[in-house]
């Protein structure tokens, strides 16, 4: 369950803006495309299978609040600096195909970590819904790093059962713990996310991201140029890699094997879904780090419908253009 809170110009790891600056600048857009690396070893993969329902929420605070609407092989790869311009361009054509109802809008971020080749389509910000459950435990893992310390026993338990069963209380929890919306964006500071802004209170599942910052994330948690050690990315891949069997769809649609996170949330404003995917596929032999977000779908079965056609949309593009 969750709570309630694409294509982009490239910009460098290091320009970040405060992020007092830019809750003032009120998420003004500024693009940012994020090119991530390869994958630490030790990471456990599930094998994707029926795509089934879900629980209707994903998110602590949902519909009561209104708002706006692997393989080891790749380890040690490098982010790209090159413009990617005509990777984009391909994307784009290829989500022509792509069916988007009136009202939905999508955005799509994707790179293959062998050949650093990476693709976005859209740049617009999206509610994160649970998908910022990952950054949660991300930020809470740097700050026990910082710390010197491991998780506690009580802390395992919440990131578990966040992760893998998209719990909400565990997530409140977790978020309290990281000290909110200031705590994410001061770890977010840190992995290059430039456009993600945390919800206010306790209203983590309305924390606002791009598809380019995602990436970003994705690349925090799979690659080795990372402000998280082995022994934390190594964690946070294998809560994702062993999600529970009813929330294996999204981005796994793409793939055989997949380490994710969905989220998924309708907006009492309008009665209409956020669904969200991120993580890790493999397919034909490749990993790749994939992240789709989604709003204005109808019902979750058609936002789902939707994320994973730009999911599959999405793969072959950087797989097969290296």
């Amino acid at each position: 369950m969750e709570s309630p809170r694409g294509r982009s110009a490239r910009a460098r790891r290091g320009r970040r803006v405060p992020p007092a600056r830019r809750r003032a600048l009120l998420y003004g857009v500024l693009a940012a495309v994020a090119v991530v690396g390869g994958a630490a070893a030790g990471t456990v993969y599930v094998t994707a299978g029926a795509h089934s329902a879900a629980p209707d929420v994903s998110s602590a605070a949902s519909a009561a609040v209104t708002g706006p609407a692997g393989s080891s092989g790749e380890a040690g790869v490098e982010r790209v600096a090159g413009s990617g311009a005509d990777r984009d361009a391909l994307l784009a054509g290829a989500m022509e195909a792509v069916a988007v109802a009136d009202g939905q809008e999508v955005s799509v971020a994707v790179l293959d970590p062998e050949s650093g080749a990476t693709a976005v389509y859209g740049d617009g910000t999206f509610d994160t819904a649970s998908i910022v459950k990952v950054d949660i435990l991300a930020a809470l893992l740097l700050q026990a790093q910082d710390a010197g310390r491991e998780l506690t026993a009580a802390e395992r338990a919440y990131a578990a059962a966040m992760i893998r069963n998209s719990d909400n209380a565990s997530a409140s929890a977790l978020w309290r713990a990281i000290g909110r919306a200031a705590g994410l964006d001061a770890a977010n500071e840190r992995f290059g996310l430039t456009r993600t802004e945390g919800g206010d209170g306790m209203l983590w599942g309305l924390t606002r991201t791009t598809a380019a910052d995602q990436l970003e994330l994705l690349r925090t948690v799979f690659g080795t140029d990372s402000e998280l050690d082995a022994a934390s990315r190594a964690y946070l891949q294998e809560l994702m890699g062993h999600v529970a069997a009813d929330q294996d769809w999204g981005v796994s649609a793409a793939g055989s094997a997949f380490a994710l996170k969905n989220g998924w949330l309708p907006r009492s404003t309008t009665g209409l879904w956020d669904v969200n995917s991120i993580g890790r596929v493999t397919a034909g032999g490749r990993a790749c780090l994939v992240a789709v977000l989604s709003h204005g779908s109808a019902t979750k079965a058609e936002g789902i419908a939707l994320v994973e056609a730009a999911a599959k949309a999405a793969v072959p593009v950087v797989a097969t253009s290296a």
